[in-house]
């Protein structure tokens, strides 16, 4: 655009994005969690960032409502509009899930599932009560696509290393749990790939139930369809995603499963000054239906969403200028996935051709891939800085489970001391107080 030519303002409750294929890595450990985050306000430098919520859009007006952090709502006008939302877990009415579980859509999570993993080992090496020992040392993942076996991947990683350092821990004693309502792990790469990631994380000790779900999880008690219970101190949900719910309060049209319903050129149907991309969009798979696929959306995947960013990019320029919009078409060019350290299953699309690699080469694949789609260099760089270390360098595995309430301990030495009875002196009688009082004097 020309300078001067237009304000362009984000609205974001976090003042970072987070690439979420890291995000096991961050939770095993593998990359500093800093540097899986890019600070808005540092790339976006042209561009008004404010931190806060859009809780209503008035289309009549034109006018969005912001929810700062702090203070009132204020009105925000516009004379164009993109919906990049995203998407939330997606969460089922199970009893005690909400109270128990651990998801894995933010770097706040991948810390915190860090942390109470290793306090977990902590405490089973810290007691002799087998019921509390057997409960920390059982860890059910829930959800058997990528966020679910690469974390559970990571994961199992980690506790192995770390139990080396622990004298009552082994990871005999450990018991990983994935669970998936489905009938196969890992659909994005295929059957065959899919199967080999079942066995290849059953080798390594992880029991994988299929075409079951969970019906309860109360105070950690795990109960499966399948008739399994299991009492877990840890239960990971990473059973899909769902569009945010937010968007059913804008007036937009929104598809079966609360997308906003897009036409290909990422415009929202029946308006020409909104549009939508990503997670939170419903777009016509243009390239699919090329193929002959009927009805095929694009996958909310991040391949998807960095090429329809740069479509809608353009798209925007051309519609206040008022020259035609460009449909979004891309072929699926395959995907990658890592299951541990030097573990990984890879599909490439070349073509007509697909080619499907395992084990350590499609570890490499699945580095090198999301290595350099990690925005800006500036993270580039810190990422594959952290990978290099790790080879020479032994994994942290410490517990930073107060990080949580770092004002805790503070709190406690600073808090006002408890009132005490008042002293012997102030209790005499006061004729008895004052001749003790002369006394002294004396």
């Amino acid at each position: 655009m020309r300078y001067g030519e237009a304000t362009v303002t984000v609205v974001d409750p976090r003042s970072y994005m987070t690439y979420q294929p890291f995000l096991p890595e961050a939770a095993a450990g593998s990359i500093s969690p800093r540097h899986v985050v890019v600070p808005l306000r540092r790339v976006l430098p042209k561009a008004e960032v404010l931190t806060g919520r859009v809780t209503t859009i008035d289309q009549d007006r034109k006018v969005a409502t912001i929810a700062p952090l702090v203070g009132e709502a204020y009105e925000l006008p516009f004379d164009y509009l993109v919906i990049a939302m995203g998407a939330v877990s997606r969460t089922f009415p199970i009893p005690g899930l909400a109270e128990q579980g651990i998801g894995m859509k933010g770097i706040e999570e991948a810390i915190g599932l860090r942390n109470h993993v290793l306090e977990q080992l902590d405490k089973a090496d810290s007691t002799n009560d087998e019921e509390v020992r057997r409960k920390a040392l059982t860890f059910v993942f829930v959800g058997g696509g990528f966020a679910g076996a690469e974390t559970i991947g990571e994961v199992e990683d980690m506790a192995r290393d770390a139990a080396k350092y622990y004298t009552n821990v082994s990871r005999e004693d450990m018991r990983f749990i994935l669970v998936d309502a489905a009938d196969k792990i890992l659909p994005e790469v295929g059957p065959k790939l899919g199967a080999y990631g079942k066995e290849h994380l059953e080798s390594r000790g992880v029991e994988v139930y299929l075409s079951t779900s969970m019906d309860s999880c109360v105070d950690g008690h795990v109960v499966l369809k399948n008739g399994l219970e299991v009492d877990s101190s840890t239960i990971v949900w990473t059973a899909g995603v769902k569009p945010n719910p937010v968007l059913s309060r804008f007036g937009l049209p929104l598809g079966p499963r609360g997308h906003v319903d897009t036409q290909a050129t990422l415009q929202v149907q029946g308006t020409d000054y909104i549009w939508a991309a990503g997670d939170n969009a419903q777009v016509p798979d243009v390239a699919a239906r090329k193929a002959g696929v009927e009805n095929a959306w694009c996958p909310p995947n991040a391949q998807h969403a960095l090429r329809q960013a740069r479509v809608l990019g353009d798209n925007v320029i051309s519609g206040m200028r008022g020259f035609p919009q460009k449909e979004y078409a891309h072929a699926n060019k395959g995907a990658v996935a890592g299951l541990g350290l030097h573990k990984g299953v890879a599909m490439i699309v070349m073509g007509k051709m697909k080619i499907k690699l395992k084990g350590r080469l499609a570890w490499y694949m699945h580095r090198s891939y999301h290595g350099f789609a990690m925005p800006t260099w500036n993270r580039k760089i810190r990422v594959f800085a952290d990978w290099t270390l790790a080879v020479f360098l032994k994994r942290e595995v410490v517990s930073l489970g107060a990080i949580e309430t770092p004002r805790e301990e503070f709190y406690e030495a600073a808090k006002p001391a408890p009132k005490v009875a008042q002293s012997a002196e102030a209790q005499l009688p006061p004729t008895r107080a004052k001749s003790e009082e002369k006394a002294k004097a004396s």
